[in-house]
């Protein structure tokens, strides 16, 4: 199965997150994400064997974080994975902490790819072929009060994402 750990937004952010994203004309081929399939990333882990769920729950359990709020302010394309994503440009130490935190407890298990950098987002349109053109992004916010682990299926409909756990980010 494939998994990633991820924020995953209650019901008023994922309404924001559409209305961000219905002003993104992607062009001929694009596809918008669907709202129950906004998140932000913390840490893709990838294709795992049954046996290993159980360690991802552990380092979700045992991880204590503080929650913070997220201010989604810039429209970005992303060339390479062809995406259109809503970006946060101030990364809040608490998340930082947090995904520093998690990517540390998986390395120590050889469990996840260890990006570069945390590069806060909401993807909302896939198969963009070139950068479109959008008005001034209205910011919007967001508050991360739990993470969880997901699991990512391949569909012919595009991807489904189940939550299998989720746990509470600590009081501000």
């Amino acid at each position: 199965m494939r998994c990633f750990f991820a924020v995953w937004p209650d019901a008023a952010a994922r309404q924001r997150i559409a209305a961000a994203a219905a002003v993104v004309e992607g062009g001929e081929g694009a596809r918008r994400v669907p709202p129950q399939n906004y998140h932000l990333t913390l840490a893709f882990v990838g294709e795992i064997a049954t046996a290993q769920l159980a360690v991802l729950r552990q380092i979700g359990r045992a991880l204590r974080a503080t929650g913070c709020k997220l201010t989604f302010d810039a429209y970005e394309y992303w060339p390479k994975p062809e995406v259109v994503v809503a970006a946060a440009r101030e990364i809040p130490a608490a998340l930082s902490d947090l995904w520093q935190q998690l990517h540390r407890d998986l390395n120590g298990h050889g469990l996840a790819l260890a990006p570069k950098r945390l590069r806060p987002h909401v993807t909302l349109a896939r198969k963009v072929t070139q950068a479109p053109v959008w008005p001034a992004m209205s910011p919007f916010e967001w508050r991360a009060l739990e993470f969880s682990l997901v699991r990512s299926d391949t569909a012919s409909a595009g991807a489904l994402y189940t939550v299998v756990d989720t746990w509470a980010l600590l009081d501000e």
